[in-house]
């Protein structure tokens, strides 16, 4: 069986399951930064087949904490409930493991999700020795374990500081290479997951 690996263009979560010999595919509206298995298009569709697991990436531009002001000043409700909509979609994926990220949420959008995160990691707790709070909602999967020493007393807020312009929104929403490994390497080698997703 397969890993979705929904809304991403980076390639990174996908192309480390591959590198640990698990059968991953991603999906985006965008095409693949990198070569590899990667299905261009709406993944609505993709997450009610079955799969071993999805790891999923919904935008979270609407639904973060940081651009809460936008929703009143420029009558952006309607989108942002679509945008709740689509995570629990991604949330409510057919598969027995599934881990949704998203930075944190304002309380809007917490209400209509119906819960906050299970759990938050940090960059630096992966070997990347920046700063930036990411939330994970998940079924069927444990909190991710810290491979890296650092204690965040260096770390940079990259994310904070990105120049302006047109990609400044694909800069801040790749996923970190020490988190994505991470993810590979503990959440992809279930036993199980054949076991469960043939059942």
């Amino acid at each position: 069986m397969t890993w979705l690996i929904a809304c991403e263009y980076s390639g990174r979560v996908r192309d480390a399951m591959l590198a640990l010999g698990i059968d991953a595919v991603s999906c985006d509206l965008l095409p693949t930064e990198v070569e590899g298995p990667h299905i261009v298009g709406d993944v609505s569709p993709l997450l009610r087949k079955r799969w071993a697991g999805v790891v999923a990436h919904p935008p979270c531009t609407r639904l973060c904490n940081s651009g809460v002001r936008w929703l009143a000043e420029r009558n952006l409700w309607d989108d942002m409930r679509a945008g709740a909509a689509f995570f629990l979609e991604c949330l409510n994926a057919n598969a027995p493991r599934v881990a949704v990220e998203n930075p944190v949420m304002h309380r809007y959008a917490r209400e209509i999700i119906g819960r906050g995160p299970d759990f938050t990691v940090q960059p630096w707790q992966f070997g990347d020795d920046y700063s930036k709070r990411t939330c994970f909602w998940t079924r069927g999967l444990p909190p991710l374990t810290p491979t890296s020493r650092l204690d965040g007393s260096t770390a940079e807020q990259q994310v904070f500081r990105a120049p302006p312009g047109e990609n400044r929104w694909k800069d801040r929403s790749r996923t970190y290479p020490g988190i994505a490994s991470a993810i590979a390497d503990q959440w992809g080698a279930y036993t199980d997951l054949l076991i469960e997703a043939a059942e």
